[in-house]
């Protein structure tokens, strides 16, 4: 009976058990199903969770059972081997989709220039394209094998110039609040290095050209920063000083006292170009160039820069490039946020006071800019660009091409810019023109007329790429670049006569208002 007894009492403790278990899962349950009517369900896909909260705040629950449901992937646990020890775009390089990105061409221009040239830290780039187009007429009106044209001689004259503009600018919105966006644009970034073609086009009429070797590179002609720092700083300063004398009074008297001012600060800017650049050649002062031409004969020139500049101009060169006149080349660009066939200009952009021609843009498809691009190489000239040279490109191996890199087969969230249009990236920031190149070169189909390729020429030295030379494929084209500047006679009659509408303008903040 003591047995029975003992069995029948472990029976019910196993009973009240079962029961606990029992309740506790009905706990589980309800429970599971008050946090569910917190989530959203979605399909299961490359390893993430089937749910998400829609609690708007992030637990470490909710990332823990992420970081579990991902390395439960053994693609995803091999993903995290190869990226804590490597850079990401070394693992997702697609090495076999660029094969074909080859320094092969079908049309060239016979005077590519030559040597590459290097822009060191310094963000110039704008400067080298310009000077890299105009040095092959030059090259090829005096027989030179190699030559080079002073970028930093336009660097100095381009901040100077930059300086004054900023100040006229800031007199001008003085009337407006110090916290607006269109002073705040400007108090911005007053003299950085970076440019456009028409600014540069604005110092070559005003100032000339000089060889390399006659104004050479100075130590912060090739690393800038901190003289830029140096004279933003004093510019800010001046801007409050010049804002409080327009709004203090309106008399005859104080504007007189306020240009005078404005002339000191404009002499204390060039005090510091001038120590940390060097003296300038005069633009109308005669120069003397000693140089051996391509078959080695010696030569002595005395000219000004003024006069260098304007033999581009002169109708036996121009005859030889097919009628092309570096002078008067314009832009075009690829802003499919706005209607083709529109002429615009951004907002108080610019650098020279009074200058030849304010920015200006004609906006085009690409096939337009593609079939005007291959014009200019045909005639002999290179072609400068303005491009994203950020997006889809590697600097060592000199590839520009979207097959570069596949994000999505590391993170499964999609290929990153190439999600969004061109429109899209222009409109949330994520694209813009970041740097400015040279085209020489491109591979076109013989039977359909397409392009596929094309040769750049880069300004960061001989190491990146096949010694400084680039290729870009024509589909990264199509995605990451947005100007090209090309002489009025290779476009189309509709696309010269947009010059003479009234212009669009963009504001000052506006991405075709980026400085390459």
């Amino acid at each position: 009976m003591g047995a029975g007894q003992s069995v029948q009492a472990q029976t019910r403790v196993e009973q009240r058990v079962v029961d606990q278990l029992r309740a506790m899962r009905l706990e589980d349950q309800v429970r599971q199903q008050e946090v569910e009517k917190e989530y959203i369900h979605i399909g299961h896909e490359k390893g993430l969770p089937q749910s998400y909260s829609v609690d708007p705040t992030i637990s470490v629950s909710q990332a823990s059972e992420w970081e579990k449901a991902l390395l439960a992937e053994p693609k995803n646990r091999l993903a995290l081997s190869a990226l804590l020890g490597n850079d990401v775009d070394t693992i997702v390089s697609q090495k076999v989709s660029t094969l074909a990105d080859t320094q092969t061409f079908n049309v060239k221009i016979p005077f590519e220039g030559a040597p590459i040239t290097n822009q060191r830290s310094s963000g110039r780039c704008w400067l080298f394209a310009t000077t890299n187009v105009h040095r092959v007429a030059i090259m090829k009106k005096h027989n030179l094998k190699d030559f080079e044209l002073s970028q930093a001689y336009l660097f100095f004259w381009d901040k100077l110039e930059k300086a004054n503009w900023f100040l006229e600018q800031i007199i001008d919105t003085a009337e407006q609040d110090l916290d607006s966006r269109l002073v705040q644009n400007l108090l911005g970034a007053p003299v950085n290095d970076g440019g456009q073609w028409d600014m540069a086009n604005n110092l070559v009429y005003k100032y000339g050209l000089v060889p390399q070797s006659l104004y050479p590179d100075s130590f912060n002609a090739m690393a800038s920063s901190k003289m830029g720092r140096l004279i933003t700083s004093k510019l800010r300063s001046d801007a409050l000083t010049l804002r409080s004398m327009v709004t203090s009074t309106k008399s005859s008297s104080s504007k007189q006292k306020l240009l005078a001012t404005k002339a000191r600060m404009m002499q204390e800017v060039h005090c510091i170009l001038t120590l940390m650049l060097g003296p300038l050649p005069k633009p109308d002062e005669a120069f003397t160039w000693e140089y051996y031409d391509a078959n080695g004969a010696f030569h002595k020139v005395q000219k000004t820069p003024l006069q260098l500049a304007r033999e581009l101009s002169a109708p036996a060169l121009t005859r030889s490039l097919a009628g092309a006149n570096v002078n008067n080349l314009f832009s075009l660009v690829n802003d499919p946020r706005h209607e083709y066939l529109a002429h615009m200009t951004v907002d108080r952009l610019g650098n020279v006071v009074g200058g030849y021609r304010p920015i200006t843009y004609i906006n085009v498809d690409m096939p337009t800019m593609k079939r005007a691009t291959i014009k200019m190489l045909r005639a002999g000239l290179p072609v400068f660009f303005g491009s994203d040279v950020g997006k889809f490109s590697n600097s060592t191996s000199g590839i520009m091409d979207t097959k570069l890199y596949d994000y999505d087969l590391a993170f499964g969230s999609g290929n990153g810019a190439l999600q969004m249009s061109k429109s899209q990236r222009l409109r949330v920031g994520e694209s813009a023109m970041t740097h400015a190149m040279v085209l020489t070169a491109v591979q076109v189909d013989e039977k359909t007329g397409q392009s596929i390729r094309w040769r750049v020429q880069n300004s960061w030295g001989a190491t990146p790429g096949s010694e400084g030379w680039f290729v870009m494929t024509d589909e990264w084209m199509d995605e990451f670049v947005y100007q090209v500047v090309v002489d009025p006679s290779f476009v189309e009659k509709e696309v010269r006569d947009c010059l003479k509408k009234e212009p669009m303008v963009l504001p000052l903040w506006d991405p075709m208002g980026a400085l390459a």
